[in-house]
């Protein structure tokens, strides 16, 4: 759900030339050459990511982030270099306080990191002179101008001395953990010294009875959220590790520090691990190893439950991408980037692979010095996943790449599905294919995306966005960032902003947003207590225009909207609550009608990601609203896990049965609830990728695909057509597996669902480079796959011919529905002749049976025909009739290009002679229809049968073509001149004369066929040029 997307943009610390009195170029400092070469060699950041480190081999520079700026730098002496070595890494407090530099001779030289509150680095500072006057909206942006960055002072704290050496270090809040090299051990170094005066611990690895012996520590990697570290030792094995709690009983020397548990173990020298990074969001751990691929695990819980997820395949040989040198999931953990020494990549949380640099040119790059699509020594991501700053081999620049991500990352909404929303650190970007012609909808081309700036007034004081809603009509986006939040109209193209900052700031979106018609409801945190509040796009943001605020017990999860005014609201006290949305002319509110306590269920709250729940048809069409907690059967996304509650009921009263229908879940949607919001009263709307207003809106009006349930689970995208069906299978009282659900592959990444157009729609990162730009950009094109052919397979392999025709004659309309039926075919026909199944087993008969019901049958077949291998045709045929027999049947309905495709098959099978019957019918039906562009076709076809031209002299000879009467080369009336049809082959020419009627061409029109193209002349005599030679009677 991530694409980088423009030119990479650079920056340096080099210092710079300054002017002498006399006017010429003076060094800043004496080091100012050496430093201006002096490679990158470690970067990291702030646990805000506000704050950047980087050092080289001499010197620390502290970055800010947004926008990216030195704010100071830290240069060690001569004689501090010789005495405890050069730089070799940096380690940044996570609260950017206290950095440390470790240096190849085995010290942490740490410094104190401290900001000044008045003190700036750069300030903006408008000259006296300009006395224009400057907008009331804009007064805030030059405010912010004026107050600049503030200065960062960097204070030398002490040395810390490392006898043992200093294989790895990981920086934590309270701590430093370093792990010794001889001997092999695990340090503790506090950052101050406790109550005791104690500021150090150790254990060493050998003590360690989980951790193979004879080995020592190569990396580590430590993530708060989940309380868990990664270690990676010299033999190529990972472990995950948790830090014990201090026992009081237990002395200084039989104290245990840490647990852990082995879970990668390494078959061979490619596998082993190298480097580590932990996705929380997911429970993911991944370990890359030594020959690129990377291989994910699953932390299922801190007892050693980690079993393999998924292996990522490396992008290139290893020889193309070199080793492995940094990998690292975004800080939301839907995307994984690695970086290699000769390049980077990127997948998806599950696998799917996305933009990628192994694609560029690599001499073009060179030539252009873009060393950050060539080599990668350090990343990290910045702007709360916004960018991407990367460091190159041998390099003193930064590269900062900006990236875009679904507003599903931000806010898990079905809305967010069906329209595809993106999001940048600046701007949004609308997908708007959905309200144009379908043509349009499936081009790459066409401008479909409506980009819009975020106010800078409101972007200043609340960067970064970290929630993004659009409304399921497309007309309405609502987002929100560190305070407040802003919506925009997309017909009238207005933001609407708080403008008392007071009540902008005091609150914070925590738990999502979701549009009701021109309503928007938001879950916030204000001054400890938590609330739904509901806004009208027609009003302005203030308190006073507040439309309903309903009170939570706590903080709220997720929410979403379900059938025709529900709100569904999950919070932390693990109960769901069930909301009513209780419109009328003067007031609108919420109202409570039901909730479910979840406890011993659903064991994390915070785990959950999405919520949505199905009701039965009866309960939906009649039901009392406060019973449909009763009946309803919950859809959770816990982490990537899609889990089913049904409700039933025993003498106990209501319980609730628990099963996980799909793991690896990405994202999920759910039909039912697109169709319901589309069919709430509203205004008039642009038309929705499900809007009734579409051709094919009866899909919404039964059941069919409106019940129909997508996910994504990095590989496929996966449907259930029928919920009914598979709540029915999920029952424990039926005791019945799981429907397999219906797979529709993909080379991109899919985001939308497009059901009424029977796509599934995502986007594919391009790299652009081209010889006249210095420069390489990235971009994200539209890309769509059909799902249509893989359900129709589904039905007719269920024996269901009758819900594979109904389904079928709903997308009938659709421009490129006989391309569907043939990608079905052709399917069907690649599978049966790798598998070879028995005539019992085979689908064919039934896919042929399927398709002969359609008027464009003859076509699908013959374009399925030519597509595919002669060796498959065997296969195809032996379901069809004869090619003989589809010819004619093609020839009787007039279908002559039809009939055309079957001479070649008929040619290709060997059972067209070489004066064929069959052609000459064909050309004399073409002269006949005046189709001149298959006359040219066939001409060339009987030449390449006959040589000699006599079966094309007998052809046209049968169509009545003569020389003319006229000695001047005059034409006769009713007639065409044809002088010279010149076809070339094998170096010889073959030469035919004689007149053809044209009776159904326009008058004083010539036909010339020269070489492979059909000339119209508007003059009234034959064209001599080259092929051509005019003949008099």
């Amino acid at each position: 759900m991530y694409w980088p997307m423009g030119a990479a943009r650079i920056y340096s610390a080099n210092r710079r030339r300054r002017k002498d009195q006399s006017g010429n170029d003076e060094q800043e400092g004496a080091n100012a050459e050496e430093e201006k070469s002096a490679p990158i060699l470690g970067l990291v950041t702030s646990r805000s990511g506000h704050l950047i480190a980087t050092i080289t081999a001499t010197t620390m520079t502290i970055w800010q982030a947004s926008p990216i700026v030195v704010l100071a730098a830290a240069t060690r002496s001569t004689s501090s270099i010789g005495s405890y070595g050069p730089n070799v890494a940096v380690l940044l407090r996570p609260d950017a306080s206290i950095a440390a530099v470790q240096t190849l001779d085995g010290f942490l030289v740490t410094y104190s990191i401290t900001l000044d509150q008045t003190a700036r680095v750069y300030q903006q500072i408008r000259e006296g002179g300009n006395h224009q006057k400057v907008p009331e909206n804009d007064s805030l942006v030059l405010e912010q101008d004026r107050a600049g960055f503030r200065e960062v002072s960097i204070k030398f704290r002490m040395v810390i001395r490392i006898d043992a050496g200093i294989a790895a270090a990981l920086a934590l809040d309270d701590e430093v953990i370093v792990a010794t090299k001889k001997p092999a051990a695990i340090q503790c170094i506090k950052w101050t010294p406790d109550n005791a005066g104690r500021q150090t611990s150790t254990e060493l690895t050998a003590r360690m009875v989980w951790m193979q012996k004879s080995t020592r520590i190569l990396a580590m990697v430590y993530d708060r959220a989940m309380s868990l570290a990664v270690w990676i030792t010299l033999d190529g094995r990972a472990y995950a590790v948790q830090r014990l709690p201090k026992r009081t009983n237990e002395s200084e020397g039989s104290q245990r520090l840490f647990r852990g548990y082995g879970f990668h173990d390494p078959r061979n020298e490619a596998s082993k691990a190298v480097k580590a990074a932990i996705n929380a969001r997911f429970s993911l751990l991944a370990i890359g190893c030594a020959e690129g691929e990377i291989h994910v695990y699953t932390a299922r819980d801190y007892v050693g439950s980690i079993p393999m997820s998924h292996k990522l395949l490396a992008p290139a040989s290893f020889s193309t991408t070199g080793q492995l040198t940094c990998l690292s999931y975004s800080p939301d953990g839907y995307c994984l980037v690695a970086g290699y020494e000769h390049g980077w990549a990127m997948w998806s949380a599950y696998g799917k692979p996305g933009a990628s640099s192994f694609g560029a040119d690599a001499k073009l790059s060179e030539t252009n010095n873009e060393c950050w699509l060539m080599s990668v020594s350090n990343l990290s991501w910045i702007n709360a996943g916004f960018g991407l700053l990367l460091t190159c081999v041998d390099e003193s620049r930064l590269w900062a790449v900006e990236m875009t991500k679904s507003s599903v990352t931000t806010c898990f909404s079905s809305a967010n599905i069906s329209r595809m929303l993106l999001l940048s650190s600046t701007h949004l970007m609308i997908y708007r294919g959905f309200d144009l012609p379908v043509n349009t909808t499936i081009s790459a081309e066409a401008p479909l995306w409506q980009h819009v700036a975020i106010p800078e007034g409101y972007l200043i004081n609340q960067r970064q966005i970290r929630s993004a809603v659009i409304s399921l009509d497309g007309r309405y986006v609502a987002i929100a960032g560190k305070r407040g939040l802003a919506h925009y109209s997309i017909s009238s193209g207005r933001w609407k902003t708080f403008d008392n900052p007071e009540v902008e700031n005091s609150f914070v979106v925590r738990g999502g947003m979701c549009w009701y018609q021109h309503l928007l409801i938001a879950a916030v945190e204000s001054d400890e207590s938590y609330e739904l509040r509901m806004y009208s796009r027609e009003l302005g943001l203030d308190n006073n225009t507040l439309l309903h605020l309903e009170q939570l017990p706590s903080a709220a999860v997720a929410m979403s909207m379900t059938g025709q005014d529900s709100l569904l609201v999950y919070t932390f006290e693990n109960v769901l609550y069930h909301y009513i949305v209780n419109a009328s002319d003067v007031s609108v509110k919420l109202v409570q009608v039901g909730q479910l306590a979840l406890n011993g269920i659903v064991r994390a709250p915070a785990r959950v990601r999405a919520v949505t729940w199905i009701l039965p048809e009866f309960q939906l069409r009649d039901g009392d609203p406060s019973q449909d907690v009763a009946h309803a059967s919950v859809l959770f996304l816990v982490d990537a896990k899609l889990v089913l509650l049904q409700s039933s009921t025993n003498e106990n009263g209501l319980k609730y049965d628990m099963r996980v229908i799909a793991q690896n879940v990405e994202y999920f949607d759910l039909m039912r609830d697109q169709g319901a919001l589309n069919d709430s009263p509203a205004q008039s709307s642009p038309e929705s990728p499900s809007n009734g207003n579409s051709p094919l809106s009866g899909l919404h009006a039964d059941r069919g695909l409106r019940d129909s349930l997508w996910y994504f689970d990095g590989e496929s995208v996966r449907c259930w057509m029928d919920v009914e069906d598979l709540l029915k299978s999920a029952s424990t009282e039926n005791d019945r597996e799981l429907p397999q659900p219906v797979t529709t592959a993909s080379d991109f990444y899919p985001t939308s669902i497009v059901l009424d157009r029977g796509l599934v729609l995502g986007l594919d990162a391009e790299m652009i480079q081209r010889r006249d730009v210095h420069f390489a950009y990235l971009r994200h094109t539209i890309r769509t796959q059909l799902f249509l052919p893989h359900i129709l397979r589904r039905h007719l392999s269920q024996f269901d011919p009758a819900a594979a025709s109904v389904l079928a004659l709903r997308y009938q309309k659709l421009p490129y529905f006989s391309h569907a039926l043939e990608v079905l075919l052709h399917m069907v026909l690649d599978d049966e002749v790798d598998a070879n199944p028995d005539s019992d087993d085979s689908l064919m008969p039934n896919v042929v049976s399927f398709l002969s019901t359609f008027s464009d049958y003859l076509d699908i077949v013959v374009q399925c025909t030519r597509k595919t291998e002669v060796r498959s045709w065997r296969t195809l045929f032996a379901y069809l009739p004869p090619p003989q027999q589809l010819f004619e049947e093609s020839l009787g309905k007039g279908l002559l290009k039809t009939a055309g495709g079957y001479l070649l098959v008929l040619h290709t099978s060997q059972e067209l002679e070489t004066s064929s019957e069959q052609c000459m019918r064909l050309f004399e039906k073409a002269k006949e229809v005046g189709d001149w562009d298959l006359c040219k076709e066939l001409a060339r076809f009987l030449m390449a049968l006959d040589e000699s031209g006599n079966t094309l002299r007998e052809a046209l000879a049968r169509m009545n073509i003569e020389r003319s009467s006229e000695g001047d080369g005059s034409v006769a009336q009713g007639s065409v001149q044809l002088t010279t049809l010149r076809f070339v082959k094998d170096r010889r020419e073959y030469l035919a004369n004689g007149s053809m009627s044209a009776s159904s061409l326009p008058a004083g029109i010539e036909t010339q066929i020269t070489g492979d193209e059909t000339v119209l002349s508007p003059n009234g005599t034959t064209v001599s040029e080259d092929y051509f030679s005019s003949r008099s009677g």
